[in-house]
């Protein structure tokens, strides 16, 4: 392959800096980057009236990143129904200075490799928790850069293949979706009038550790929409500022209290057991006379159980307050007797070799894009 030149990226971008001028009366998308390419999203929507600080404007195309999180895959491009929505001052954003020379889209893709990333590192200076990108060590790294025909031809591939991604994993949503249908349907049989508090069923159980300097902390995470527990990086506790994690336990409800009312609850699998999170995450301990694990762990996994938690959550949008433990335990639901949670439990466990075959085929299905970035944006390319 024939190697691709050099370029410095304040060769292709440009600082945008269009200053906004609110209107108390309007409301405004104001813009946030998801992790490690995950994209560029709106925040929610903002009143004019409650915009304190200073706020700049971003357009479609451009390329925009978080001074905090930059290290971390926190780039990525303005998409088209984001345009003219509002930014702090910890997201700057570039626009192309010659698109005949650098294809937007052919940037998008490329921030979302593992390489840029580092690049991105290399470009971030600070001490533990205030480490921030430096926008002219940036701008002044360098990218190999292929001609506009390549660039284009990359873009074409890389999209086919996002779009196979999307339709393997709406395939697997649909039938996910209708196993969910069954376990609702189930529930609300089973249960008929009997209503109970989650408090009547539920106990907030939690085992704090108290974090000292010379250990390591092994961390779990809580994905949204039901997404699950994953394992994370372990942390120093010269790496934190908490006092104290939670230690997990087997079949523990946890729940976040930032993103509850979004799905972010799940089940402990004995293999995350012992594993910590911050006390920003609760833990909850099943009656073991009234309620089965198991069977939570699946209910808590629909969107009909985060509607609850949103109804339980006040506030608006990404402007929700956290889910406090007497908040989520006051909620009243539908709930079947101990037995019949097995009985469903039991006909759901048919279910469940499909169910992990969807997650095999899923995660391979999510790992393409990443490792078809790393292939052809390679560090040492060229």
């Amino acid at each position: 392959m024939k190697a691709w030149p050099k370029v410095a990226l304040g060769e292709l971008l440009r600082r945008a800096d269009e200053t906004v001028l609110i209107d108390p009366e309007q409301e405004y998308h104001e813009v946030t980057i998801k992790l490690w390419g995950k994209g560029v999203v709106s925040r929610g929507m903002v009143r004019g009236s409650d915009v304190v600080a200073v706020r700049r404007m971003v357009r479609a195309n451009q390329l925009i990143l978080s001074k905090i999180d930059a290290r971390n895959g926190a780039i990525g491009m303005v998409p088209a129904e984001l345009d003219g929505a509002i930014v702090s001052q910890d997201f700057p954003s570039f626009e192309f200075q010659d698109i005949e020379r650098c294809d937007p889209a052919f940037m998008g893709w490329l921030v979302r490799a593992a390489p840029f990333v580092e690049l991105c590192k290399a470009a971030s200076e600070g001490t533990t928790n205030r480490v921030r990108i430096k926008e002219e060590r940036f701008l002044a790294q360098q990218i190999s850069l292929p001609p506009l025909t390549e660039q284009q031809a990359l873009v074409r591939r890389l999209d086919t293949l996002a779009d196979r991604v999307r339709q393997v994993n709406a395939h697997l949503d649909a039938i996910e979706q209708g196993i969910g249908a069954m376990l609702l349907s189930l529930h609300h049989r089973f249960a008929d009038n009997r209503v109970r508090r989650l408090g009547d069923i539920l106990d907030l159980h939690e085992d704090p550790v108290r974090v000292t300097p010379d250990c390591e902390y092994p961390q779990v995470g809580v994905r949204g929409f039901g997404g699950g527990l994953f394992a994370k990086p372990a942390v120093m506790g010269t790496e934190t500022s908490y006092k104290a994690f939670n230690r997990l336990y087997a079949d523990a409800l946890v729940l976040s209290q930032v993103k509850g009312w979004e799905g972010a609850i799940a089940l402990c699998p004995p293999e995350l057991e012992g594993m910590f999170v911050s006390p920003e995450y609760r833990t909850f301990r099943c009656r073991p006379d009234e309620s089965c694990p198991g069977y939570l762990g699946e209910l808590m996994r629909t969107p009909w159980f985060w509607s609850l938690l949103q109804e339980a959550t006040r506030g608006v949008g990404a402007r929700r307050e956290r889910t406090r433990p007497e908040q989520f335990l006051n909620i009243e639901l539908p709930m079947p007797k101990l037995e019949d949670q097995r009985k469903a439990l039991n006909i759901l466990s048919r279910q469940t070799q499909l169910t992990a075959h969807h997650t095999v085929i899923r995660n391979a299905n999510d790992a393409l894009i990443p490792a078809t970035l790393e292939r052809l944006f390679a560090a040492d390319h060229g």
